[in-house]
């Protein structure tokens, strides 16, 4: 994954650091998987904005990605790796051995022409999905179950990955890109790899334009309001006195929300670090 600075032609050129795009092959998703891209623009059912700093943006289609990875024993080949507007990760299109075809989430070193297989029994090459229960320890792993069958819900964005460490009875042991050690039942799935394109946390938009066409819109910060709008608001000239909060009242940096008796409290072997 390779980034591509620009001569400072504009003052939007000059700090710009975009993907380069090395490896994406094609700029015609497949229409079979395409579904149409619908904005709320912060409102709600009833046309109320309950969402602030989000509007406008340029038009999207969504595409249709396989999470659940539930095609067993039959072999795919990719066929493309392309950009999804909608994720941080690249996708791939799986060309299946029936004539099905279905987008997956690409990971790290996969290329066009490579065979994929998911299920029971498959070997332990990047792309290929996997039970918890078959993963050699200390392998990669994306695209990961919570509850068997229910899809992939964890490690999908760009870059991220988890660490299966031991096993426990029924369970396995994941290090989680939070640096969270949790336990997850083994009759869950898993993709070997890393997620493609792990150079995105390093880009630079450069202008503020860049952030409008992805539908995010100006915020204000909470400092520079009056009292009326903001716990933080008013005082003279540039004073901003009192503790960091939000909108609503709630103290800000380090201050936890998670509910004290969470349901999911008793998989967690080790909380993620600060």
């Amino acid at each position: 994954m390779a980034l591509k600075k620009y001569k400072p032609t504009t003052p939007g050129q000059r700090f710009k650091l975009i993907s380069a795009f090395d490896e994406i092959t094609t700029d015609r998703p497949e229409k079979s998987l395409l579904a149409p891209g619908k904005r709320s623009g912060g409102r709600n059912k009833e046309g109320k904005m309950t969402i602030r700093n989000v509007g406008g943006g340029h038009k999207q289609k969504y595409r249709i990605i396989d999470f659940k990875r539930d095609k067993d024993g039959i072999p795919g080949v990719i066929q493309t790796i392309e950009y999804d507007p909608n994720r941080t990760a690249r996708i791939a299109l799986v060309n299946y051995k029936d004539g099905e075809k279905r987008y997956i989430i690409a990971p790290q070193g996969l290329k066009v022409g490579q065979e994929i297989v998911s299920g029971q029994g498959a070997s332990p090459n990047i792309g290929n999905t996997l039970f918890l229960s078959e993963v050699p320890f200390g392998t990669m792993l994306h695209n990961i179950e919570l509850r068997p069958g229910q899809g992939a819900k964890m490690a999908r964005s760009a870059g991220s990955y988890a660490q299966l460490t031991s096993r426990d009875g029924k369970y396995a042991i994941l290090k989680m890109p939070s640096g969270e050690t949790r336990m997850i039942l083994q009759t869950c799935r898993g993709t070997v790899g890393s997620v493609s394109n792990s150079d995105h946390s390093l880009e630079v938009s450069g202008k503020a334009g860049r952030s409008r066409w992805l539908g995010r819109r100006p915020r204000v910060r909470g400092v520079v309001m009056n009292p009326v709008d903001h716990p933080m608001g008013g005082g003279e000239g540039r004073a901003s006195g009192g503790q960091p909060r939000s909108r609503k009242g709630l103290p800000s940096k380090g201050y936890k929300t998670r509910a004290k008796k969470n349901a999911s409290d008793k998989y967690i072997v080790e909380r993620r670090k600060k």
